[in-house]
C-alpha cells in the first residue's frame, strides 16, 4: 500500500523540483479524479434531464429545436466519456510511473502543458509534429 502523500491547498507543481516526484504525482492525480468526477456527474445530470424532459410538444418548430438540444447535448456526452477513458489511462500511467513523459521521445511533458492538459501523451513538440504529418495525410 502506498502511503498517502500530503499536499498543501496550494500546491502548484514547479520546475526547480524532482520531474514527476510524489507531490507532483498527487496533484495530476488528485486533478484526474476531480475532473472525472465532475464529468460523471455532468453526464449523470444529462440522463435524468432526458428522463424528465420528455414530453409531447405539439409545435413542430419547438419539438425540432428541443430534438436538436437534446442531440447536441448526447454528442457532449460522448465527447466527455471519451474524456473519461483518457482520464483513466492517465490515472494507470501515473500508477504505471510513465506519467508524465512523452510516449513518442520519452522526454519529460513540460509542467504547463500537464496542468493545461494533465491527459496529454505527448510532448508539445511531439504532438506539433504528429498534428503536421496527420495534416499532410488527411489533404491527399
Amino acid at each position: 500500500m502506498k502511503q498517502e502523500v500530503f499536499l498543501p491547498d496550494d500546491y502548484s507543481p514547479a520546475e526547480d523540483e524532482p520531474f514527476m516526484n510524489d507531490k507532483q504525482l498527487e496533484y495530476f492525480r488528485r486533478k484526474l479524479l476531480n475532473w472525472k468526477a465532475e464529468l460523471l456527474a455532468g453526464s449523470r445530470d444529462t440522463i435524468e434531464g432526458l428522463q424528465d424532459g420528455t414530453r409531447n410538444i405539439p409545435d413542430v418548430a419547438d419539438r425540432a429545436s428541443e430534438e436538436t438540444d437534446r442531440a447536441l447535448e448526447l454528442r457532449t456526452r460522448d465527447r466527455a466519456r471519451k474524456l473519461v477513458g483518457k482520464i483513466d489511462a492517465a490515472l494507470r500511467r501515473i500508477d504505471e510511473g510513465e506519467f508524465g513523459y512523452c510516449s513518442v521521445t520519452g522526454d519529460p511533458i513540460s509542467l504547463k502543458r500537464l496542468d493545461a492538459r494533465p491527459i496529454a501523451t505527448m510532448s508539445l513538440e511531439a504532438q506539433e509534429k504528429h498534428e503536421r504529418r496527420e495534416k499532410v495525410h488527411r489533404d491527399d
